[in-house]
Formats: C-alpha cells, structure tokens, sequence
C-alpha cells in the first residue's frame, strides 16, 4: 500500500499507457537493409539514440525520431531511408493502450485527477489520449515545456502548471531512464514503475514495483 494521498497521478504514456510498438515496427521497416545477426545490436542502438537525442535542447518530435535512426544506421555503416523514419513517426498516434489500462484509468480517475507528462508532440498526442478511454485532468508534452524527459525542465514545467510541488504528485512510468530516476532527483518521493520489461529495474531509486497498471489502485485502496 500507498500511505499517500496524491493531489494528482501523473503518467508517461507512451510505453506505460500506449503499447510502445517501436521495435516490432523498426525491424519489420529495416529487414531488407539490416543483416539478421545484426538486428538486435541495430535496435539497441536506436533506442539509446532516442535517449541521447532529448537530452539536447529542445527540436521538434519528428527530429528526434529521424537523427536517431539515421545516427544509430551510420554507426553500423547501414543505409538510412527517410521514409523508414517517417514510418514510425506516422504510425505511433496510432496505437492504443495496453488491455488493463482503461478500466485502471477511470478507477484512478474516480477519486484523482489523472494528468500525462509525455515526450510525444501537441499534434499526436490526443490521438493517444483519446484511445485511454479515461479523463485526463491535463495532458502536457515536450513540445509545451521546450525539454524532453528526462531534462528537469520537463516535469519542472508540469509541476509549475499544476501549481503543486514534487511531494504532492504520484508518478507512473514504465521507464526509470526516462522518469523515475530524474523524479527521484527532483524530490518526488512517491512513484509507480510499471514494469514492462523495456529497461532494467533501479530499485534504489524508491519507487513502487508492478507489472500492470491494473495493480495501483490496489495500492492505492481503490
């Protein structure tokens, strides 16, 4: 159990709410450049690339997607195609959420106001957002903080917007790289990983461990 009573539940979403179909798009688009022992150290690279790419200043979402696919291609001496890059960019506002995650949604949203600090662009997000089936009291996104989690400046500007500090808020996330070790840094005492076995587990890091969203509100008590 939680022995706390958020003034709000904030969320990543994509990967924690939204099914992360990256990989599985990434080798299906790259099977006919990338030799098939060489797939798995390929998409290990662009996803770390992803990574190293929000932590310079702020540039547009669909940026981040193309430099990172394009820098993790050159380091293996591959051919980069715009148009594989552009494949993914398009298809993430489409996916939806994992199964558990609606019905988690709206029993958090019956006794808290539920907000998403996201990495996604203003012009995808609410196609994600609507496939939740839930209510959001507010949605934020890098675009609107001019920073990507896991920069300060990211949930510094959420917290400025809910006008609450970082003791106040719970904070779910798939992703401790992204979240939960930047949260703990600046003093959000409180946080839920769900893990979905993107990234290893950081326990130190003082957060609640689960393996579905349908498991907070349990802890919660609802």
């Amino acid at each position: 159990m939680i022995e706390f009573e958020p003034k709000y539940i904030t969320f990543d979403m994509h990967g924690t709410l939204i099914r992360w179909h990256i990989t599985d798009l990434t080798r299906e688009r790259l099977a006919d450049i990338v030799p098939a022992d060489r797939m798995d150290e390929v998409l290990q690279s662009f996803k770390w690339q992803r990574l190293d790419e929000v932590l310079n200043p702020w540039k547009p979402f669909p940026d981040i997607i193309h430099d990172s696919l394009r820098k993790a291609l050159e380091r293996f001496d591959l051919p980069y195609r715009k148009a594989d890059s552009q494949a993914i960019v398009d298809a993430i506002p489409t996916w939806g959420p994992y199964p558990e995650v609606p019905e988690a949604l709206r029993t958090l949203a019956s006794r808290y106001p539920l907000v998403i600090l996201s990495n996604a662009a203003d012009d995808q997000v609410m196609s994600n957002v609507e496939k939740l089936g839930a209510p959001f009291h507010a949605v934020y996104t890098a675009e609107q903080a001019q920073a990507y989690k896991p920069r300060y400046q990211a949930f510094e500007y959420m917290l400025k917007q809910l006008g609450c500090g970082p003791k106040d808020i719970l904070h779910v996330s798939a992703s401790p790289r992204y979240d939960l070790m930047a949260a703990n840094d600046l003093g959000i005492t409180h946080k839920v990983h769900v893990n979905r076995g993107f990234e290893p587990s950081t326990p130190g890091y003082g957060y609640h461990e689960v393996t579905l969203l349908s498991q907070v509100p349990p802890l919660l008590g609802l």
